[in-house]
């Protein structure tokens, strides 16, 4: 191994250390914060808030539309596509995934399984229906980024303002609104024996779907990209594509295969999101909200590491669910205005401390592969 590549593998790890140090200071900061604002007594509430399993329930339901598009850019990226069009898979697939359901009928049962005690409908027609939507448009932006060799920023822009424009579109023509009519039913929640009456944690085995879906993608992710032959070569497609070349690997079809997969991934976070709901909400920024850009941040502060990357989303989400419940508590003079930006406080508190975030050295950068017309 060059002396080189040893000096990247030794600032990836010292940014990954800084990264959780600098989560681990914003915390501190953001505590002592909170704790000079609020009074004693608002304090004991908000601990109270951070504390319960109500807010770690929200916490996973949030944090699984961060957590899938943030893992599905890590691979992009890590192939050499930069692939900010995020924003986008997740509104195309949360869309998709509730007209689709809507279409078929969401009360045709399926199949049942004894064990967690849960139907699966036509609902999951529509969950499905909404990942091959987000694998379509992913599609589309490989072919125009790594074929025609397009803009990769211009063209994840694209795919946003697209998704942006054509969900509300089509729920105006079908529904007659942005927003669409709601299912009366969602994934619910698997709810595994015992396990669930573990008090606090209990959260973890009595959730829906997706959060399962969630905990066990984030290993997975970082296993593929660590322990696998594929995971060596979407890594090395985005660090040194020459090389990959050399050794007989076709460099574009490896980065089809990484957007693909952010384009499977974030269908997962987008389809999860609204069948979680039951409803598709197209108004303003619609139901996504900025989630895809968020996922963005979270990879970036973990560094590309997966386990990081989720590290960062459950932060946010965790925030994000502390400061919906604080508007609900009496006694305090702030705003709600001003609870509603304490995650995104914190998003800026961590970059204050965050060290230097290692980009594959290719992410970006076009490549002819030698054997790209075969």
């Amino acid at each position: 191994m060059s002396t080189s590549t040893l000096s990247q593998l030794r600032e990836t790890d010292l940014s990954y250390r800084a990264t959780l140090v600098g989560g681990a200071v914003g915390v501190f900061v953001l505590i002592a914060l909170l704790g000079l604002v609020f009074p004693e007594s608002i304090w004991a509430s908000l601990l109270g808030i951070v504390t319960s399993r109500s807010t770690l329930e929200s916490a996973l339901r949030l944090s699984v539309p961060i957590t899938f598009a943030a893992l599905g850019g890590i691979f992009a990226e890590k192939s050499g596509v930069i692939n900010i069009g995020l924003e986008g898979l997740l509104i195309i697939s949360a869309f998709t995934a509730v007209i689709t359901t809507a279409v078929i009928g969401p009360g045709t049962v399926l199949l049942t399984i004894p064990i967690v005690d849960v139907s699966l409908t036509a609902i999951w027609i529509g969950f499905f229906a909404g990942i091959l939507a987000s694998v379509l448009f992913s599609a589309i932006f490989a072919v125009v980024c790594i074929r025609y060799k397009a803009d990769q920023i211009i063209a994840g822009l694209a795919v946003w303002l697209i998704a942006l424009g054509l969900a509300p579109f089509v729920a105006t023509v079908y529904y007659g609104g942005v927003n669409t009519d709601n299912l009366g039913t969602s994934l619910g929640t698997w709810t595994i024996p015992y396990l669930s009456d573990l008090g606090f944690f209990g959260a973890f085995f009595d959730a829906s779907p997706a959060v399962y879906m969630m905990l066990v993608a984030v290993p997975a992710s970082w296993y593929v990209l660590n322990r696998t032959a594929f995971g060596r070569h979407i890594r090395a497609s985005g660090e040194n594509p020459k090389a990959l070349d050399t050794v007989g690997v076709n460099v574009s079809r490896v980065r089809y295969a990484g957007v693909l997969l952010s384009g499977f991934l974030s269908g997962i976070g987008g389809a999860a999101l609204s069948l979680g709901l039951g409803q598709f909400i197209g108004n303003n920024q619609t139901m996504v909200n900025g989630k895809g850009f968020i996922a963005i941040v979270a990879y970036l502060f973990g560094n590309y590491n997966p386990v990081g990357a989720f590290g960062a989303s459950f932060l946010f989400a965790g925030l994000d669910a502390v400061q919906i419940r604080l508007q609900q508590v009496q006694g305090y003079t702030l705003p709600d205005s001003i609870i509603q930006t304490i995650p995104y406080i914190m998003v800026i508190v961590i970059l204050a401390f965050v060290g230097r975030t290692y980009i594959p050295s290719a992410a970006g950068e076009h490549y002819d592969s030698g054997d790209d017309n075969r």
